[in-house]
């Protein structure tokens, strides 16, 4: 009984929804755009927090990253007449005492970074050239396309060997995988012995230990072919810089320890060095960060957009409200021949239950398009969630009971004789 009555007011609803086709159409549009905002914003919140969080695991969880870096006052710097010596950053001496200090420490992984031109015949390229150990491959994961990483013969035996990126190896060799080839890096050469693969997105906001035009050579070499002084002449001036190490990662046993180490860590800095001639990053203080952000970036972005879903609910109330005045003869005609006033509410609520499914099952396809569009023309990250699209039709529906249930009550309670009346 009760399912006949509902399916013949959905009858009813459906069929006078498609009364006024365009009117309804109109009607649906808010709603339809509510529901497609709803989900494509989500969806580039989603992208753009996944993006940096996958960059930030891609740090280790269980790593802390120390680099150098220049202090704002030049407190140790000497100069003499034109030429000046600024000493700053991390030193081998900062990586020993890591090492043997603390027991929560597993392993270090020191790197001295440079910038060159990179030849092989007529080609060139700036690099930035990593002087790092073998262990630099186990923590900064990379997947090796050709050839092999470096391995601690190469560091013992001081090897004059280079391992490049996969962007550097398309710019400089003349066919892919070209193993062997003599590398020239300033006035030094190097063999290729290895081509990794990179996974750093260009403009990425979060610091990751690698770039896209690396080149890794033994630890030893560099130090030995290119010093610690890193000399610059700018505007008839002549300076020099000298750094020992540019970045330590430092990889922790435990997770439950990285924190704690990461602060004991500072507080020896501290003592040691004069200036803040350095920066310390903890990627799980980002991980965990970026998942907080991630909440608060969807809260807002669900909040505008759901303020289109409101524009369409009261646009559907109107149109509904409207509607009651248009058919108020007919409302005075069923309540005489005994419908109900629940019958009346159960009428108009389902049509504007179907006016705003309908507009959200639209808006759902158009939501699922957009996102696709915004990949491929601005080459965005986007990722659509069950949720999201769930949140949005149910918002839909919940906006058509909510907005129609007043235009529902006021059909109701017209008065059947003074309905009868009207014209």
């Amino acid at each position: 009984m009760h399912r006949s009555r509902f399916l013949r007011n959905l009858g009813l609803g459906i069929e006078n929804v498609f009364l006024h086709k365009l009117r309804s159409i109109l009607t649906m549009l808010g709603i339809v755009f509510g529901v497609a905002s709803v989900i494509a914003m989500l969806s580039v919140g989603e992208g753009a927090s996944r993006q940096a969080m996958d960059q930030i695991k891609r740090l280790g969880s269980q790593n802390i990253i120390l680099t150098s870096s220049k202090p704002l006052a030049d407190e140790a710097a000497t100069s003499s007449g034109r030429t000046r010596m600024l000493r700053y950053g991390l030193t081998y001496a900062d990586q020993k005492r890591i090492t043997e200090t603390f027991e929560t420490v597993e392993n270090t992984v020191p790197a001295k970074i440079l910038r060159k031109e990179a030849r092989v015949g007529k080609r060139n390229s700036n690099v930035r050239v990593v002087g790092t150990t073998e262990r630099w491959f186990d923590l900064v994961q990379r997947d090796i396309i050709a050839g092999r990483a470096l391995v601690s013969e190469d560091i013992t035996e001081r090897r004059a060997v280079a391992v490049v990126t996969e962007k550097v190896a398309r710019k400089l060799l003349a066919v892919d995988h070209a193993l062997g080839t003599t590398l020239r890096v300033g006035e030094n050469m190097f063999e290729i012995v290895g081509i990794v693969g990179t996974e750093i997105g260009e403009g990425s906001s979060v610091q990751t230990p690698d770039r896209a035009n690396d080149v890794y050579i033994p630890l030893p070499v560099a130090r030995e072919r290119y010093g610690d002084v890193d000399m610059h002449i700018a505007s008839g001036s002549f300076s020099r810089e000298e750094v020992e190490l540019h970045t330590i990662i430092i990889h922790i046993a435990s997770l439950d320890h990285v924190e704690p180490t990461a602060a004991a860590i500072e507080r020896m800095l501290q003592t040691s060095h004069k200036t803040e001639d350095y920066q310390l990053h903890i990627p799980l203080a980002l991980l965990r960060q970026a998942r907080e952000t991630k909440h608060t970036f969807n809260v807002v972005l669900g909040s505008i957009a759901c303020i289109s879903l409101l524009v369409g609910g009261i646009g559907i109330m109107n149109i509904m409200l409207a509607s009651v005045t248009e058919r108020t003869r007919e409302i005075g005609v069923r309540r005489a021949i005994g419908a109900q006033k629940r019958q009346i509410v159960h009428q108009f609520l389902v049509e504007t239950v179907v006016l705003s499914t309908s507009g959200g099952l639209i808006g759902v396809v158009l939501g699922l398009l957009i996102p696709l569009i915004i990949s491929k023309l601005a080459n965005m990250p986007t990722v659509v969630t069950p949720w999201s699209v769930g949140l949005s039709l149910f918002i839909s529906v919940a906006i058509g009971i909510i907005f129609g249930i007043y235009p529902a009550i006021r059909a109701a309670q017209l008065d059947p004789i003074e309905a009868l009346r009207h014209e």
